[in-house]
C-alpha cells in the first residue's frame, strides 16, 4: 500500500485565495516547555489551504459540514491531468475522459506546487460542472486554490452543490500521476460550518 500526501501544509506563509490577509492562518504558542508543556493555538479561516466546501457555503438551505455524509470524503478515486489547460475546464476537455460513477473526481491543472496566488488560475467552467454532475459523481477537487473564478453568481458551485457534489479546494497534486486512487480526506466535525480543512490522502494498493 502507497500514501500519498497532497494536503498544503499550513503556516503563516502559506499561498491563500486572492492573498486576503484575513485568509492567512495565525499560529500562537500559548505555552512552553519551561511552563511543563508545548501548546498552541491556531486562528483558521474554513476556506484556506486544502479544505472541504459545505452545500450551505453557496446555498442558504444546504447541508452544513457537520450535516454531509462522509461518503463524500472517502472512495473511489480518479486523478484526471489537465495541465495543458491554462484557463478553463469545460465540457469538451473532460468528455473523453474515463470517470465512472460515483467517482471522486480530482483536477490536476498545476506541474508544481503553489507558491502564490494566481489571480488566473485554472478553474472549472460552468460547463464542465454540469458534465460532472451528470456522471453522479461523489466529490470533485481541484488543486487552485478555488473552484471557480469571474463568476458572479458562482454557478460553478452551485451546479454541484444542487446535486449533491462535495467540492475539495486546495489540493497538491504536483507530485500524483494520472490515474486511479483511493481518495480519504475527513473534515472536522464544525456545528453549522459552511467549510473544514482536512488532511487529503490518496492510496494505492
Amino acid at each position: 500500500m502507497k500514501i500519498y500526501d497532497i494536503s498544503m501544509e499550513i503556516s503563516g506563509k502559506m499561498p491563500v485565495y486572492k492573498n486576503k490577509a484575513e485568509k492567512k492562518p495565525l499560529l500562537k504558542r500559548t505555552r512552553t516547555m519551561k511552563q511543563g508543556s508545548n501548546e498552541s493555538k491556531i486562528s483558521l479561516d474554513m476556506h484556506t489551504g486544502t479544505h472541504a466546501d459545505a452545500y450551505y457555503h453557496m446555498l442558504s438551505k444546504g447541508k452544513k459540514i457537520n450535516q454531509i455524509s462522509l461518503d463524500k470524503f472517502i472512495g473511489n478515486c480518479v486523478v484526471l491531468d489537465l495541465t495543458k489547460i491554462k484557463d478553463k475546464i469545460t465540457v469538451k476537455d473532460l468528455k473523453n475522459k474515463t470517470i465512472k460513477k460515483s467517482d471522486i473526481v480530482l483536477l490536476k491543472t498545476l506541474k508544481k506546487p503553489i507558491k502564490k496566488f494566481n489571480k488566473n488560475f485554472t478553474y472549472l467552467e460552468k460547463t464542465g460542472a454540469s458534465f460532472l454532475s451528470s456522471k453522479k459523481i461523489r466529490s470533485v477537487g481541484i488543486d487552485a486554490l478555488g473552484i471557480e473564478r469571474a463568476q458572479p453568481k458562482h454557478e460553478t458551485h452551485k451546479i454541484l452543490f444542487k446535486k449533491n457534489i462535495l467540492i475539495i479546494e486546495g489540493l497538491d497534486l504536483s507530485k500524483i500521476k494520472p490515474g486511479r486512487y483511493f481518495f480519504i480526506g475527513m473534515p472536522l466535525k464544525i456545528k453549522d460550518g459552511d467549510a473544514s480543512p482536512i488532511r487529503a490522502v490518496l492510496v494505492r494498493f
